[in-house]
């Protein structure tokens, strides 16, 4: 997993200024549909729930929203500008050594584009395997991880997921 050898560290105090900088960004809707994972093990649950508690109220200046189900795996700002997803199963793309990364408050994460322009940012090197989705308007940099990375540093064990 080349991506935790060779992550690109991202400095929470420039990264910060960034972020409120984006704070002028108007929210989407009051509400995001987002499906939750199929169901992870307990402890890999128990994870995403204290996760779920510890998550900002506000992401790149987007206020938090109410996601449809609601679940303790899943999480939204701004509407699906930006979507989060705990306890997903690991993703094909971890083990490609190819793939890119960035490290933001000691969490790592893979980072894919996907093709309507926006990103895909996964957690590596975590107990629980964590996915935020951000829309192509919000994805002008990874400053938007460093209240996620927080929240999962603090509630996410470090180690290799085994599911």
């Amino acid at each position: 997993m080349s991506l935790h050898r060779r992550p690109v560290r991202v400095l929470a105090m420039p990264v910060a200024l960034a972020v409120s900088a984006m704070a002028a960004c108007s929210p989407g809707g009051s509400e995001a549909r987002v499906e939750p994972p199929p169901a992870p093990p307990g402890n890999v649950a128990g994870f995403c729930a204290a996760l779920h508690k510890e998550l900002p109220e506000t992401v790149a200046g987007l206020a938090r929203t109410r996601t449809e189900p609601e679940s303790d795996l899943t999480a939204s700002w701004g509407g699906s500008a930006i979507v989060l997803r705990c306890g997903i199963p690991r993703p094909p793309e971890m083990l490609d050594p190819k793939q890119g990364g960035v490290e933001v408050n000691g969490v790592s994460w893979l980072l894919e584009k996907r093709g309507d322009g926006g990103f895909r940012f996964t957690t590596g090197m975590r107990l629980a395997y964590t996915e935020v989705r951000v829309d192509k308007e919000h994805a002008t940099d990874a400053g938007m991880l460093v209240g996620l990375s927080t929240a999962i540093a603090a509630t996410v064990p470090a180690g290799i997921a085994s599911y």
